[in-house]
């Protein structure tokens, strides 16, 4: 199943310490064939070889220890270097589980809880207005702002149930007023970044539909606060040392490991039509808890590995049990009456947890387990987590436009591999 550089590349990912499992194995836990990874290893290779993406690393994790690690093509097609254990790819919104359980970490000291009001820590937000569109008799739609019938609460950031939308042209004039406030590229802190959203409208009322936006983000200056330090100082304290990531961080430092950065195709480096993939060479101050950070496979891998074990990873506990099982479970079910927007991405088989999304139905025509979380970003990225078969999977790339064909493809070849 390995080949030489595979192989060589799996056994850093073992030095590295990501193989820690703690407790006993579960039972009955399904096995990958090798047959079905080949499979998976041919549709990689072809995506590299038809230009459609320059390289990637894929990293399947069972009981622990790697069952399929391998790495395809160059991180840069200008460079030419080999991708490898050590590249460093954009994250963008795998950023925001890492912001999730820095925020339940809080929540089990007692310092922080799922009820609060966001505006128990930043006050602005206790002026915010909803926008509604409304059509006046003259034909002409205007933006009525209207008051809140409740206060956004710390679980609707979490959940995306605050109102907060992304901002992009032709989604309606609430979404165009956050396009037009760029705050992609705006640069902020944290504290002028909830400074400025708070002065901008919510696109529907706290609770009621679940809306993709910079809930996360604002969940990162509540975090702040509360730690009385900057997010990425919280999380080296709190997550990112403690576990060995010493490789994530929101920009990338030292000159030195430029040439590790993965890039995507000369073509492919618009996020939107007036977004480019960021410059993770330039300093950052925008520590973006929703979608700013970079980090390696190795990383990620310790973080997936300590939610995997029920918080725990090399002897050290970072969340209860029963913490990420309430953070994997689906809160925004028929039961809370909450709606779904047009661009609901977990798709029809999942809801919603405290930063996840959490399969709640087998897709037709498979028998992919229920319970399995996760997340992706929009530079190509995913994870998931698959307690069911103690498994976790990791890819890395860098492509916005091919990561949900991609991502699709792969998850189905993943589980085909498992019979599932």
């Amino acid at each position: 199943m390995f080949g030489r550089r595979a192989l060589i590349a799996a056994l850093v990912l073992l030095a590295g310490g990501i193989v820690t499992k703690a407790g006993s194995e579960r039972p009955a836990a399904r096995t990958l064939s090798p047959a079905g990874l080949a499979k998976v290893s041919d549709y990689i290779r072809n995506e590299v070889a038809t230009g459609k993406i320059p390289g990637a690393i894929l990293l399947l994790q069972q009981h622990g220890k790697p069952v399929y690690y391998q790495d395809f093509g160059v991180r840069d097609v200008a460079t030419e270097l080999s991708m490898s254990a050590d590249t460093i790819f954009r994250l963008y919104s795998m950023s925001k589980p890492v912001t999730s359980v820095m925020a339940m970490m809080l929540v089990e000291e007692g310092r922080l809880s799922l009820d609060d009001p966001v505006s128990q820590y930043i006050p602005a937000f206790a002026g915010m207005k909803v926008g509604i569109e409304k059509k006046a008799e003259d034909g002409k739609v205007a933006l009525s702002l209207e008051p809140l019938e409740r206060p956004i609460a710390i679980k609707d950031l979490l959940r995306h149930t605050s109102g907060l939308p992304y901002g992009y042209y032709g989604g309606g004039m609430v979404r165009e007023l956050y396009a037009d406030a760029n705050l992609f590229n705006s640069n902020l802190t944290n504290a002028e970044f909830a400074a400025k959203i708070a002065t901008l409208p919510l696109v529907e009322q706290p609770g009621t539909v679940w809306n993709y936006g910079y809930s996360t983000d604002v969940l990162g200056r509540v975090v702040e606060i509360i730690a009385g330090k900057t997010l990425l100082q919280f999380e080296k304290e709190r997550l990112l040392d403690p576990l060995g990531m010493t490789e994530t961080a929101f920009f990338v430092a030292d000159p030195a490991k430029f040439p590790r950065i993965a890039e995507p195709m000369p073509g492919d480096r618009n996020i939107n039509p007036t977004t480019q993939v960021r410059d993770i060479r330039r300093p950052a101050t925008w520590e973006s808890g929703g979608g700013g950070m970079i980090g390696t496979v190795g990383d990620y891998a310790r973080f997936a590995q300590m939610l995997l074990n029920g918080g725990t990873y090399d002897g050290r506990r970072y969340l209860k049990p029963e913490t990420i099982a309430l953070m994997a479970s689906d809160h925004i079910g028929p039961e809370t009456k909450i709606a779904r927007d047009q661009n609901y991405y977990p798709g029809g088989s999942s809801g919603f947890g405290l930063g996840f999304a959490v399969r709640t139905s087998v897709p037709p025509g498979t028998t992919w387990p229920l319970g399995e979380y996760r997340w992706d970003g929009v530079g190509g990225t995913f994870f998931f987590i698959d307690p069911e078969d103690d498994l976790f999977g990791i890819f890395m790339v860098q492509t916005p436009t091919q990561r949900g064909r991609i991502q699709l493809a792969l998850k189905t070849l993943i589980y085909q591999a498992m019979g599932r």
